[in-house]
Parts: structure tokens; C-alpha cells; sequence
């Protein structure tokens, strides 16, 4: 009954293109599958990994075509981070982004890490995190492939930050879960509490939540730019059923199991409010497609293949081909 780290990240963007541009083309990352939101077959979800979307490396989107911008605040996970192997990565990506125009801060130190704060082009709070002095949780193989050389290449999720009003309660959910204190980080805010770092299993980048208390903010709103969920790595299907149990002894209301085909989830809200996923490493996403050609054409799994063609005729078109 381990939580091994952060599985996956689930935000919303309203422009599937220029995403795809994005996060391919600028940040070198793999669309590893392109299907559909499960629960809105009108809806791309997109995922973005490493060579083949290893548990730890996936950052995924629902595109909502028209969508508002997010409004900040509580209730929120308000910031993401992506791991690179070293400090020499991060001079890198300080070139780089320059050169793509990609609003961004220098090389500062937060939380131990050297780290470059960022913005996607719909506004999403986003970071580089170097893994340089860090152990715990291994990080994932870059695609050789991409734009970006391995060496300086993303290599998965760092450290979520969430932003809540009664930090005690979600810390208590996260403690449920298996998670323990590990420090404590001045705030970014003055006048209010320092922020709280939460590590669980072997802890390291791939393994820690960031909890920000902040007094001063009413609740988010999601939209373009903003994070929908964070999910949770746990080994199988048998671990998953056994948390639902763990979940409903402690009154905590849960979707219980659901099959999503390239892993098994629950879903949950913690007390604040910020919805929180647990997944299982498999079966993982060359389930339906050979590793060559991930994310190059419309996966869906099997129990949604049979309306393929009217879930086609409402998707607008996203080439997703990559030429040889």
C-alpha cells in the first residue's frame, strides 16, 4: 500500500494546435497518445511524456475549444514543475526559450532546486526543475527524437504546488496517503504562512507536493492555463481497490475504480476542494499502438472504438503525424 510518487497532471488548454506546437516542438516533449476525454468524447485529451509516457512523465490536456482563462486562487494546483537532468540543462533552456519568445525568469533557487519559472502560451505556471543534487524517485528517458538534445531533454513531473486556505486540511489528506513532512520554504506572499513540502515513498523531485497556504485568496476557477487534477502513482489494480476501501473508512467520497485502459484510477476531492486522482503504473500506452508511431493518430480504447466515427465527426481535425 505504497503511493509511489506523481503519475500524471491533468490541465485544460482551448487551443489543441497550438498546444501540440507548444509542448512538442518548444519543449521537446512526446505526444505519447492522442484520444479523448472519457467522460467528453467532444474533448482531445492529450499526453505528453517521455519516450513512451513512463508513470511520472505524463503531462496531459483536455481541450475545451472556447474556454475562459483560469482564474487564480485558492483551491487550486497552481503550479507545475518539469524535471531536466542538470544545471547545464537549465542553461540551456535559458537559450532556448529566448529564442522561442517564451516568457521566463533566470535561474533562481526555490525550495533547494535550481529552477527557471515559465508561462505556456495560455498562461499555465509552469517550471524547470534541475536534478542535479536530487535522489529518490528516477526520473524518465527523454525521446531521442526530439527537437531538444537528450542530454538537456524533460525527464517528468517535479514538484506540485497546491494552493489552499486551510492548509492543515490538506495536509491530512496528503498524510493519508502516505505522505510526511519534509520542510518548510519562506513564503512568496508576505504576510502569510510558510509553505509546506510534502514528500511521499522515495521521495526526491517525482515524489513532492508543495502545499502554499494563502488567506488572502478566494477560490480558483478553471480554465485555459490552468490544472484540472494531479494524480498519484500506485503499483495495481489490487492496491487501487484496496485505497477505495481506505478512502471510504475515511469518509472521504470517492468515484471508486474506474477503468481508463492505460491505467486504473479512483478519484477524489481532498478538503479544500482540489481533486485528486490515484493510478496504477499499467498496463501503460503501447497497449494499442507500437511505440514507433504513439500519439500519431486517434487512439481510443476498446469500449469507445465501436463510436469511433461520431466521435471523429466531432473532434476538429489535429495532425499529429510526424514525418520520418
Amino acid at each position: 500500500m505504497n503511493v509511489k510518487g506523481i503519475h500524471h497532471l491533468s490541465a485544460m488548454t482551448g487551443n489543441a494546435p497550438g498546444n501540440f506546437k507548444f509542448y512538442t516542438e518548444v519543449l521537446g516533449m512526446r505526444l505519447i497518445k492522442k484520444t479523448v476525454n472519457q467522460d467528453d468524447t467532444t474533448a482531445y485529451h492529450l499526453f505528453y511524456g517521455d519516450e513512451r509516457g513512463n508513470p511520472g512523465t505524463e503531462l496531459t490536456f483536455f481541450d475545451f475549444p472556447g474556454i475562459g482563462p483560469t482564474r487564480k486562487g485558492a483551491s487550486s494546483i497552481s503550479g507545475t514543475s518539469l524535471r531536466v537532468a542538470s544545471d547545464a540543462a537549465l542553461e540551456y533552456w535559458l537559450v532556448r526559450f529566448k529564442e522561442h519568445g517564451v516568457k521566463h525568469s533566470a535561474i533562481t533557487e526555490h525550495a533547494n532546486r535550481n529552477v527557471i519559472f515559465f508561462e505556456d502560451p495560455e498562461g499555465q505556471q509552469l517550471a524547470l526543475v534541475s536534478d542535479e543534487t536530487n535522489s529518490g524517485v528516477a526520473g524518465g528517458i527523454p525521446w531521442d527524437q526530439s527537437p531538444v538534445p537528450v542530454e538537456f531533454g524533460i525527464t517528468g513531473l517535479g514538484p506540485v504546488k497546491l494552493t489552499v486556505r486551510k492548509p492543515e486540511s490538506t495536509i491530512a489528506a496528503l498524510r493519508l496517503l502516505g505522505f510526511s513532512e519534509k520542510s518548510r520554504i519562506p513564503a512568496i506572499v508576505a504576510g502569510q504562512e510558510d509553505i509546506i513540502v510534502m514528500q511521499v515513498g522515495e521521495g526526491g523531485s517525482g515524489a513532492e507536493v508543495q502545499v502554499e497556504p494563502r488567506s488572502d485568496l478566494s477560490a480558483a476557477a478553471v480554465g485555459k492555463g490552468g490544472v484540472h487534477h494531479v494524480a498519484f502513482r500506485i503499483e495495481d489494480k489490487q492496491e487501487l481497490l484496496a485505497w477505495i476501501d481506505i478512502l471510504n473508512k475515511a469518509g472521504l467520497p470517492n468515484s471508486g475504480f474506474v477503468e481508463r485502459y492505460y491505467f486504473r484510477s479512483l478519484y477524489f476531492r481532498e478538503p479544500n476542494g482540489i481533486l485528486f486522482e490515484l493510478a496504477t503504473d499499467g498496463p501503460g500506452f503501447v497497449t494499442d499502438e507500437p511505440f514507433e508511431t504513439l500519439g500519431e493518430a486517434l487512439a481510443l480504447p476498446p469500449f469507445l472504438e465501436p463510436k469511433r466515427a461520431s466521435i471523429e465527426a466531432n473532434l476538429r481535425p489535429l495532425d499529429t503525424s510526424r514525418s520520418v
